[in-house]
């Protein structure tokens, strides 16, 4: 079979666990251990999920229990409302306690944690112990500046080692973490961190991209005169510039400074439900939510992510590409809470070639490494063969996030990377700093699925009336609670805001705004943002079965389908693409692109019309601005459909006010369909 080529549902899964691996799994331990506390025979994975969704309690007490966290004798749920669970009430505990736990072993201390490559080609390792050591030096310095238990600290930082230190010595004292990559002018970060009236930034001169050295200095300068807050300024030399003048009237430390004076880490115990970080929302549709989530939940949620779904553990590294603001850097530092290194990436994921993030994969053994539909689909599109050009056989997982993943990339990385290797496709998001389905290393993976919803997640697909439904496509739903749902939004005191943003529909059922449906066999199939529908005459459609069949095409790099309803009973469904170079939309082109929907997806939603743009938007995590650009064409302002500094491309969204009211010829009449 070729690469990319996509049998049918009839085919069967494309990767099966195999039993040896599944027996020695730390699930399959897992499933043992609560077998026997609840009398219950566990170990079919269906068997294990249906367990615990049931009972709560048991399952999230039996989490803690396998992980040592030493919640011992307190409920794990006392009430379950939505939002307000109250879960562990009474026990204290610390994210940075347990995350830098290896680092104090004698027996682990000396083994690496932390890989920092560098898109120049420098790498640097942190030892366990040394992790430890200079997340107790930082943690000292902040204390000595008055940084109280909830006080704020805010990184202006690409994903570097220095990041992950000062992140783990704010949530040792019990300060709120955020962060935002160096992508963001000082303006769009000031939007997110005036918000939390920080008293410390750690920001670094610049960050690396496509071979360049991007100097930010001048906007830590103006970032610093934004946050009137602040006491003091930790200046990081990434790319080894002088520190800039300072913006304020605070302390200014550099790097060395704040790390050079050892203290031991002590790492405060805090409630159950003290906050650790603040999470930004994308900002597309207003202001940037500050979405706050607590030490215990999103411990919980880790171990449960990393330790049993993922199967991390010492010696097993994890590679996510990331930026310090999206959830999947904070995801990534949870590995450590599981005694796995990870592996830290600053710059392109293409550069100096598209095989870069492979190459790193395999220079130092990940076992999991993790990246975007896009770079999957582009490593297709170039022809790359990692597996045979490198050495990939530590790699046991490829984690797929961000995006719908459509079913071709499943058979290029069996044929491309190798059959040994599991696409583990995976949805959740920000608002929970986990995952809400995705895959274990105990169930096979079929093309185009998640393999099922995440232990601990009571995931439906529900209908317009609120009920559930199998095989159909429907509104994806949470109904009974999970520890890493947010404490609170920031700055949201009554919390309607929150509730709002999930409960609105079904009062007590989370809704997240995503299309799913629940496959005979248990697997998940996400297809788009539901408010991004594709609805025509009734019949709705998940935009990412256009893409599904889109972007096999050699001649299409990018794409976006949008259905936009503009008034009178007008439904205007069209399609955008970014052509591959010396490519033209000839008519021939667009027929192809129509007659692939047509019999591959839907012959009632085959787009009125196919245009080439020149570039697309995106978030600055790389997903779609499917609602934003709809909004454009539905006649909104520009400046209240998206702020500049929430989208990677802004002209190119400004692109799309040509389109207001649907596409209009050269007199200003719409364009006939």
């Amino acid at each position: 079979m070729t690469a990319g080529s996509t049998p049918g549902p009839a085919d069967g899964p494309i990767w099966t666990p195999d039993p040896a691996d599944a027996a020695q799994a730390a699930i399959t331990r897992f499933a043992d251990q609560a077998g026997r506390r609840a009398g219950l025979d566990l170990g079919r994975y269906r068997d294990l999920h249906a367990w615990s969704v049931k009972d709560l309690g048991a399952f999230w007490g039996t989490v803690a229990d396998f992980f040592q966290l030493g919640l011992d004798g307190a409920e794990p749920l006392a009430d379950e409302r939505m939002p307000g669970a109250s879960w562990f009430p009474g026990t204290r505990l610390n994210f940075a306690d347990h995350a830098l736990r290896p680092g104090a072993d004698p027996a682990r201390a000396g083994a690496v944690a932390v890989t920092a490559v560098d898109e120049s080609g420098e790498t640097a390792t942190l030892t366990w112990a040394q992790l430890r050591a200079q997340a107790g030096a930082f943690a000292g310095t902040l204390r000595g500046l008055g940084v109280q238990p909830g006080d704020r600290v805010v990184g202006y930082l690409p994903n570097i080692a220095e990041t992950l230190v000062a992140f783990l010595a704010s949530a040792s004292i019990g300060a709120v973490w955020s962060a935002c990559a160096q992508d963001y002018a000082a303006a769009g970060a000031a939007t997110r961190f005036a918000q939390l009236a920080p008293v410390v930034l750690v920001a670094a001169d610049g960050y690396r991209w496509n071979g360049r050295a991007i100097d930010r200095r001048a906007e830590v300068t103006e970032l610093q005169r934004l946050l009137p807050s602040l006491r003091a300024t930790v200046h990081v030399p990434h790319l080894g510039l002088e520190a800039p003048p300072s913006g304020s009237a605070g302390a200014r430390l550099s790097w060395e400074q704040a790390t050079s004076t050892a203290h031991p880490l002590r790492a405060e115990p805090v409630a159950f439900d003290a906050p650790l970080w603040v999470l930004f929302s994308s900002g597309t549709t207003g202001r940037p939510k500050g979405i706050v989530h607590g030490h215990g939940g999103i411990v919980l949620e880790h171990l449960k992510l990393h330790g049993l779904h993922n199967g991390l553990g010492p010696g097993q590294p994890l590679f996510w590409y990331t930026s310090t603001n999206w959830v999947m850097w904070n995801i990534t530092a949870g590995a450590l809470l599981a005694g796995a290194p990870v592996v830290l990436y600053d710059g392109s994921p293409t550069y100096p070639d598209p095989m870069r993030l492979w190459r790193i994969a395999a220079d130092h053994r990940a076992a999991v490494l993790g990246v975007s539909p896009g770079y999957l689909t582009a490593s297709g599109k170039a022809g790359l063969h990692p597996g045979a050009e490198l050495d990939l056989s530590a790699l046991r997982t490829v984690g797929v996030t961000g995006a719908p993943l459509t079913a071709g990339p499943y058979y290029w990385v069996r044929d491309r990377v190798g059959p040994h290797v599991q696409t583990a496709s995976s949805s959740g998001g920000t608002d929970v700093a986990s995952g809400f389905a995705g895959s274990t290393p105990v169930t096979p993976v079929w093309p185009g699925e998640l393999s099922g919803p995440l232990l601990g997640v009571a995931l439906e697909s529900w209908d317009d009336h609120g009920q559930p439904r199998t095989g159909q496509v429907g509104e994806l739903v949470i109904t009974r609670p999970m520890p890493s749902m947010p404490l609170r939004f920031w700055d949201d005191p009554d919390g309607q805001r929150y509730r709002d943003a999930y409960f609105a529909p079904w009062p007590g059922t989370w809704r997240h705004g995503d299309w799913a449906e629940i496959t005979a066999h248990g697997g998940v199939i996400i297809s788009g943002r539901s408010d991004a529908t594709l609805n025509r005459n009734g019949v709705r459609l998940g935009s990412a079965d256009i893409y599904t069949v889109i972007e096999a095409l050699p001649e299409i790099s990018d794409s976006l389908v949008i259905g936009a309803e503009l008034g009178d009973g007008d439904y205007w469904l069209v399609l955008f693409v970014v052509l591959a170079d010396g490519t033209g939309l000839t008519a021939e082109l667009a027929e192809q692109i129509k007659s692939r929907i047509r019999t591959q997806t839907s012959p009632r939603h085959v787009p009125d019309d196919v245009i080439a743009v020149p570039a697309l938007p995106h978030t600055r995590t790389g997903k779609r601005l499917e609602v934003p650009v709809k909004r454009l064409i539905q006649g909104h302002p520009l400046d209240a459909v998206a702020g500049a500094d929430a989208v990677d491309n802004f002209p190119a969204l400004a692109h799309f006010t040509g389109y207001a009211g649907g596409r209009r010829d050269g007199r200003g009449a719409r364009h006939p369909r």
